[in-house]
């Protein structure tokens, strides 16, 4: 080639490359000198919003460190109006939606009406409040119809131009987004914990559907979902009555939080609906983080800044025994069924439901507390609308919130009661003939179960004898009995800190105001010696039944019953609390209380509980009763401590038409068994007092 043809193109494409970088720092200076003030008042003329990192939720844990909810990671799918393109709304939920059926994936849907055509309210009670709910945000009447309320729905989210399916499945997100708050500062949980292999699907087609995202999240983990779940309880979305009644306060972005409690909560938060979840949220709840998003004119993203760390919430450390938890259910359990299997019809062959408490006598803490029917938090969202509609109320917390009338199981509080106010003496006798006299002129003979002859309160208490009771509760009064009965905490919260049902007892007040006595609600003679045997209007939990059978066991102590051993800071290095033993009520009866202790003694070795435990290698102090229900069937009451010498554990059990107390002797048997005893020594009197087999 010509030498001096190459040096003219070299020149040219030089001269070529000059011309193009002298534009280009012309374009940089313009856009830096001149036009910088313009180009950021583009950028300010976008948004900067805050993001709220969400912190993980505390652990709570047993006594001995088992976890009972603790936290893994998950996938939740979060849609971020930040990231969206305007008026997209409808079609990217209902891409999403295709994109998670073709996964066979759930989404969060809420929305009280049936998925499928014809379309109508979903039945049951548990819907009543979320339709209301409904109504109300969509501005209906309650009396409004499915059609109408959709129609609204359709208009309100702008769904014309969906079929009827579409339309109903996009509302139920549209509908779940404003109560939960979604906006440019809170983005939208639409599914929450999906299968990794759905995350490349949603991924690869994010280009359908932006604002779209996969991201980790601490979801509740249940290594036995089935142990405790009453206890532990659930957590669950700010629904809108609670939100509006909470205090509000403006964040720095202008949006809008709750104080619940000593926290501060968005809207789409989750928080503690039942059970520990709810009892020691302040604890559980950590502290949010947050990261500054800035977007320019056009919507894009510039630039993503964390702020703030979130904090984990404390560590909340229980008084249950999750083994002992299990053994106290399974024992439950399996005595209602071999009730079922093998007694008579009218005899415990109807045996459906009951619990199954245990308290320390010298703490009042909880150690186990088994509600039969049950269910398993680790599938109780799924499960819900079946366990909601399933008879026998699994979700229901029978060992707290349940009231039993406790038949002869508030014998010994009667005998206590008589012999601190010398109505009776250890001496006193009375004759059991069968049939109790004092009222026959008026056609009223109430009966014993026994024809037990003379017998004094000790021998009483051994067989349970009506006859005595009737007696001694008459002379006693209804006045001394509700005394007394205050004092071992019939009628009485017992300081636990989750939901609980205080109970009654029977009273001429308490009589005129119950429903079950309104075509006679006028108290006569005989109502008092029916209120001295457990029956009447008198009802407690199996909870306050086990509290009250601790305080007879440890001399007259009522204790304050408590679920919560200690608070851990989520490091574990901190104690944020550590629980002290609280006397609830003190019984300044020691005599009396003696010679109860001894009846009950004498009731397990040879009298009503003997078949159970007469031959038991460790002394065990029992009460057994049998309620009458009303409708011709009996419940089963039982109550025991042990050791008698030196108790350690008090147990109360019921179960619904049970028939006889001695039945369900065995289930805390099976308790004291576990507590007592290493696997395998209960029948050889082996020791290992306190410490469950491994």
């Amino acid at each position: 080639m010509n030498p001096k043809r190459q040096s003219l193109r070299a020149a040219l494409l030089l001269t070529l490359l000059s011309v193009v970088l002298a534009l280009y720092c012309l374009r940089l200076m313009q856009m830096q000198v001149v036009d910088g003030e313009k180009i950021m008042a583009e950028i300010e003329r976008g948004s900067t919003t805050e993001q709220v990192i969400k912190a993980a939720r505390g652990e709570i844990l047993d006594r001995n460190g088992r976890p009972l909810a603790s936290n893994t990671i998950g996938r939740d799918v979060v849609i971020n109006q930040a990231y969206m393109e305007r008026g997209t709304t409808n079609q990217t939920i209902l891409r999403l939606i295709g994109i998670m059926e073709e996964a066979n994936e759930d989404w969060i849907d809420n929305l009280p009406i049936t998925e499928q055509e014809p379309f109508a309210f979903k039945e049951g009670d548990v819907y009543e409040a979320s339709i209301a709910r409904l109504k109300d945000a969509l501005g209906v009447a309650q009396y409004a119809t499915v059609d109408d309320v959709m129609s609204h729905l359709i208009e309100n989210y702008g769904l014309e131009d969906l079929s009827p399916l579409d339309a109903r499945r996009v509302a139920g997100v549209r509908y779940e987004m404003d109560q939960r708050g979604f906006s440019a500062s809170v983005p939208y949980t639409f599914a929450t914990d999906i299968k990794i292999e759905t995350i490349p699907k949603i991924k690869e087609r994010s280009f359908e559907i932006p604002g779209v995202d996969v991201v980790e999240s601490t979801i509740r983990q249940y290594v036995a979902g089935d142990v405790a779940p009453h206890l532990v309880g659930t957590t669950g979305p700010i629904y809108k009555p609670q939100w509006d009644e909470a205090e509000k306060v403006k964040n720095p972005d202008n949006s809008i939080s709750a104080v619940i409690g000593e926290k501060t909560y968005q809207m789409n938060d989750q928080i503690g609906k039942s059970g520990a979840e709810l009892a020691f949220e302040g604890y559980l709840k950590g502290t949010d983080g947050t990261r500054r998003i800035t977007t320019n004119a056009a919507g894009d993203v510039i630039e993503v800044a964390e702020e703030h760390e979130p904090v984990p919430g404390n560590t909340v450390v229980t008084t249950i025994d999750s083994r002992l938890q299990k053994v106290a259910q399974d024992a439950l359990e399996s005595n209602i069924k071999m009730l079922q299997e093998t007694k008579k019809p009218g005899r415990g062959q109807e045996a459906e439901a009951g619990a199954a408490v245990v308290v320390d006598v010298n703490t009042g803490e909880l150690l186990a507390a088994a509600t039969y029917p049950s269910y398993n938090l680790a599938t109780y969202q799924r499960d819900y609308d079946q366990l909601a509609a399933t008879e026998g109320e699994p979700l229901f917390n029978r060992a707290l919130s349940a009231a039993y009338t406790p038949g002869s199981s508030f014998k010994p509080m009667v005998a206590a009661a008589a012999l601190a106010e010398g109505v009776i003496t250890p001496e006193t006798m009375y004759n059991c003939t069968h049939i109790y006299g004092r009222f026959t002129n008026v056609g009223y003979s109430p009966q014993c179960e026994g024809y037990h002859g003379m017998l004094d309160v000790v021998t009483a208490l051994r067989y349970s004898c009506n006859i005595f009771f009737y007696e001694a509760g008459y002379y006693l009064g209804i006045d001394k009995i509700d005394e007394y009965g205050a004092l071992f905490g019939f009628g009485q919260p017992t300081g636990i800190e989750l939901a609980e049902n205080i109970g009654q007892v029977a009273s001429p007040e308490v009589k005129a105001a119950s429903p079950a006595y309104a075509d006679d609600p006028a108290w006569r003679p005989g109502d008092v010696i029916q209120a001295a045997i457990g029956q009447q209007a008198t009802t407690i939990s199996p909870l306050q039944l086990a509290n009250y059978t601790a305080a007879i066991a440890n001399g007259g102590k009522r204790m304050k019953v408590t679920m919560l051993k200690s608070v851990k800071s989520y490091t574990l290095d901190e104690t944020v609390y550590e629980h002290e033993p609280q006397v609830a009520q003190l019984i300044d009866e020691p005599e009396a209380i003696k010679i109860v202790q001894e009846g009950m003694v004498a009731a397990s070795h040879i009298g009503t509980a003997a078949g159970t435990f007469a031959n038991y290698p460790i002394t065990v102090g029992s009460k057994t009763g049998t309620p009458e229900r009303g409708d011709g069937l009996c419940n089963a009451v039982f109550i025991a401590y042990a050791p008698a010498e030196d108790p350690e554990i008090a147990v109360a059990v019921v179960v619904e038409k049970g028939w006889e107390g001695y039945q369900i002797a065995p289930v805390a048997r099976e308790i004291f068994d576990a507590y007592f005893f290493t696997q395998g020594d209960a029948a050889s009197g082996g020791s290992g007092y306190g410490t469950l087999a491994p």
